[in-house]
């Protein structure tokens, strides 16, 4: 079983539902879900022009399987919950979930870089992830998500 914390958002639909059947349905895969943080609204990062508030949130929990197992079984959810098969970059979505954190491994393949390379920019990855996992230190970076929370905070970090 490996520790592994997931982001959590989205910005169509009915995206508190569709978050919250996300977290069943990960649970209901193999997830063992230990913490879920509170949901927050945040404006679009990097979006197209109009793109509509995103609901974001954070997962933590331990995994059974590989990092690639568990990326496919999030695209599945992701797909189940009608994200396009696309998946254009920061495009309007009713689910998406990315992988933070999977143990102390750094994986750099095409489909899957962890951690997720934008992490440290990102305020509305942070702040759900040191909610609930506030020491876990992040691979590569040599940090906790608290601390790297509060130093976007000093920078003024974006989203």
């Amino acid at each position: 079983m490996t520790f592994v914390v997931l982001a959590l958002g989205g910005n169509l639909g009915r995206v508190k539902e569709t978050l919250r059947q996300a977290v069943e349905d990960l649970a209901a895969g193999g997830l063992r879900v230990e913490k879920i943080s509170t949901l927050r609204t945040t404006a679009p990062v990097d979006c197209p022009p109009d793109s509509n508030d995103f609901i974001n949130g954070a997962v933590a929990g331990y995994w059974p399987g590989s990092a690639l197992e568990l990326l496919r079984f999030c695209q599945r959810l992701e797909s189940a919950a009608g994200r396009s098969v696309k998946r254009e970059i920061n495009a309007p979505r009713p689910l998406d979930i990315d992988i933070i954190v999977f143990g102390q491994q750094q994986i750099s393949l095409p489909e899957l870089i962890v951690p997720h390379p934008r992490l440290a920019e990102r305020r509305f990855v942070l702040e759900p992830a040191a909610e609930i996992a506030p020491d876990c230190r992040v691979p590569g970076l040599n940090y906790s998500f608290q601390e790297l929370l509060d130093n976007l905070s000093r920078l003024g970090g974006m989203g």
